[in-house]
């Protein structure tokens, strides 16, 4: 049964489930299973925080989300994909308002997020540090 996203818990079960399929991914997972490694748990708690923040308007996430994408090996079929899943996993569990800002401020970070690191990659690292 579908559900909106009105809780923490909601915004958990978003995570939770979003991210057992990036896991598992053949595109994206090996990309975010290096670079995580042991810490998922630590990951998941940020994406918690953060998403609750942006559709709960509850200020809990602090820090730069884009800081930590910026030297990773990204491309547009990583976005793609990363989009993808996303948007499958709100499509399988979630419908109403929330729902649709949630796939809509994804949709905006992937573009966002590639343009920068196509703009880091074309000026030079010096723009990293």
């Amino acid at each position: 049964m579908k559900r909106e996203i009105a809780t923490l818990e909601d915004i958990k079960f978003l995570v939770d489930t979003f991210y057992a399929k990036v896991r598992q991914d053949e595109v994206i997972g090996v990309i975010f299973n290096k670079v995580i490694g042991d810490k998922w748990a630590v990951h998941l708690e940020k994406m918690y925080s953060f998403w609750q923040t942006l559709l709960l308007g509850d200020h809990t996430y602090n820090g730069s989300p884009f800081a930590p994408h910026a030297k990773l090996p990204l491309h547009q079929e990583h976005f793609d994909r990363w989009l993808q899943l996303f948007n499958r996993t709100m499509e399988e569990h979630f419908v109403g308002k929330k729902a649709e800002e949630a796939k809509w401020r994804a949709h905006k970070m992937a573009e966002m997020f590639h343009y920068k690191i196509q703009f880091l990659r074309e000026k030079g690292a010096n723009y990293l540090n």
